[in-house]
This record gives C-alpha cells, sequence and structure tokens, in this order.
C-alpha cells in the first residue's frame, strides 16, 4: 500500500519576506537618496532660509540635466550585464554631438544616432569575435574617436549650433514635464520590456552569468554581444544629442563627465560588475542618487576632484558590498 501521499510535507518553506540580492542595493540606494535629501535642505535652510532642495521646479531641473546620465547608464547596464565594459562612451557622446550639429537639418538626430550605434557595433565586433578584453578595446576605440574628432575640428571648438528640434527636445517642456524627461522615460520603457519580456534579455542574463554555458545552449552569443555594444552606443549617442541641443552647440570634451557617473549609477543600483544580475530599476534609483549627489555637492560648492573622489570612492565600496557575491541564474 502506498503511503507516500499520507507523509506530512518537511520541505522548508521561504520566509514570508526575503532581501534579495538584487532588492537589497536598490532600498540601500533610495535610502541615502533620503539621506541626501535631508542633509541637502538641512545646508539650504541654514545658509539660504529656505528648502530649495524640495521644491518640485528645482528636482524637475535636476532630473532634466540627469536624464542625459539616465540614457548613457541605461546603455552601459546592458553591457555591464554581459561582464563587459564600455570605455568609449565619452568621444561616443562626444562625436555624436559633433556630427549631428555639423550635419544640422532634418538628419542631425539620425546621424547622431547612427554615429553611436557605429561605434557600438565596432567595439562590439573587437570583443565578440575578435576577443579582446572590452576594457583595452573600448579604450582603444575611445582614443581612436577623440582622434577624429581632433582631427575634424582641427584642434578647434566646431563652429555649428545645435538645431531647433535638438535643442526642443533638450530644454523644451509639455504641461511642466521637461521634454528629455520624457525620453528617458522611454528609454526606460524600452530597456524594461527588451530585458523582462524578450529572448534577447534571456539572453543577456544568460550570458552574463556563463557565456560558455550559454553558447551550449544554443544562445548566439556573438550576436547577443555585438547588438547590446550597439545599443549601449546608440544610446551614448542619443545623449550626445540631446547634450548638444541642451548646450546649444557641442564641444570637445563633454562627454568625459559621464563615464564615471554611468558605471556608478549602474553599480550603485545593485547591477553585478561581473554580469548575470542586476536589475533596471536599481539603474534607474542609481542615477537618480548620483544627480542629487552632485546637485548637493554643487550647493556645497565641492571642487570637481572631489566629486570625481566621491564617484570612485562610492563605486569601490558598492563592489565590496555587493561585487562579490555569487552570479544568480535568471
Amino acid at each position: 500500500m502506498d503511503t507516500t501521499a499520507s507523509k506530512p510535507d518537511t520541505a522548508p518553506r521561504p520566509p514570508m519576506f526575503r532581501m534579495s540580492q538584487e532588492n537589497q542595493p536598490i532600498l540601500v540606494a533610495a535610502g541615502f537618496i533620503f539621506v541626501i535629501l535631508a542633509v541637502g535642505t538641512a545646508y539650504t535652510l541654514s545658509t539660504q532660509g529656505s528648502a530649495t532642495l524640495l521644491s518640485p521646479t528645482y528636482l524637475l531641473q535636476q532630473l532634466q540635466v540627469g536624464s542625459f546620465l539616465g540614457i548613457v547608464a541605461a546603455g552601459m547596464m546592458l553591457v555591464i550585464l554581459l561582464g563587459h565594459i564600455d570605455l568609449s562612451v565619452p568621444w561616443t557622446i562626444a562625436a555624436a554631438a559633433m556630427m549631428a550639429t555639423a550635419v544640422g537639418g532634418p538628419a542631425a538626430i539620425p546621424v547622431g544616432l547612427a554615429v553611436g550605434l557605429l561605434v557600438g557595433l565596432v567595439n562590439g565586433l573587437g570583443v565578440a569575435y575578435l576577443r579582446i578584453p572590452s576594457m583595452i578595446f573600448t579604450l582603444g576605440v575611445n582614443a581612436v574617436m577623440r582622434g577624429l574628432m581632433v582631427a575634424h575640428t582641427g584642434g578647434f571648438a566646431p563652429q555649428t549650433a545645435a538645431t531647433d528640434l535638438m535643442q526642443w527636445l533638450a530644454v523644451a517642456k509639455i504641461l511642466g514635464i521637461p521634454v528629455a524627461l520624457l525620453v528617458w522615460a522611454a528609454v526606460s520603457i524600452g530597456m524594461v520590456v527588451l530585458l523582462n519580456r524578450t529572448s534577447v534579455g534571456k539572453y543577456i542574463y544568460a550570458i552574463g552569468n556563463k557565456e560558455a554555458a550559454a553558447y551550449l545552449a544554443g544562445v548566439p552569443t556573438r550576436g547577443i554581444i555585438v547588438l547590446a555594444f550597439g545599443l549601449c552606443g546608440m544610446a551614448a549617442g542619443l545623449a550626445g544629442t540631446l547634450l548638444a541641443g541642451y548646450s546649444t552647440k557641442a564641444y570637445q570634451g563633454m562627454g568625459d563627465a559621464y563615464l564615471l557617473p554611468a558605471i556608478a549609477a549602474v553599480v550603485i543600483g545593485g547591477t553585478h560588475i561581473l554580469g548575470g544580475r542586476g536589475r533596471y530599476l536599481g539603474t534607474l534609483i542609481g542615477v537618480i542618487l548620483i544627480v542629487l549627489l552632485n546637485s548637493v555637492l554643487s550647493i556645497m560648492q565641492m571642487p570637481e576632484a572631489g566629486r570625481q573622489v566621491i564617484y570612485g570612492s562610492v563605486i569601490i565600496l558598492m563592489l565590496l558590498v555587493y561585487g562579490r557575491g555569487t552570479k544568480i541564474t535568471q
């Protein structure tokens, strides 16, 4: 007589609530946002007599400026999820902006996106097919792009201006909401759909966990790597085009300020630096944290050197806290 059906279920049950490896850094980063707001508000109250940092107008202005970083960070997250990194972002931004303003007219924005996509595809081909470490290859591509843009401008500031559409996308508002923020929202929706609702997203996580195992399982690993780098480059191109519209012109070195903060935002949001784990919500929270931190440091008149030290320290701290855990299968 089979009595297995009458045996009680002795298997351990998961707790009602457990802080997962993905949720923990997101909640910690959200807590830091509240701390930054509290410190910044206390400082402005003591020095200016008003809580400027909590003003909806001021917060929207900061998010508008942060939208450029958010778009760059979205593309960077795709590459980091693979276990790679893209160090060509600074001059991809500058090259896209310079070429978009040089072409002008209706073709300006498509040209900016195409420049970013082209650089990203070159990065992806070098990493996926030539098997050159992404850190080395993308750093070399960044140097090449810098040389090409210096040759293009003769070493001087470009004598071109952003188109009306570029400026509208970067500085205009619809019902009080910055259009740049809406563009960032559209990119964010696309990222969420890509990572959670498509096979490409599943492949990205699989490659980040173990590329060899993903290849043996039938995943087109090389194609996915090229695609991810292409999207990262296109995101940098879009950010550069919008940034040129915000500044009304392109200039050399305009992307230098976005590489380290973009990596910091992704890492702060809990994306594993070796790939395979991360949620886009964490990257959003990380971008907001970086933007507000930069705002408070500006209010406190912190020099740029001090900000870079803080960014680097934050990345190292988050790597020590969250970067040494084991990868998990998505």
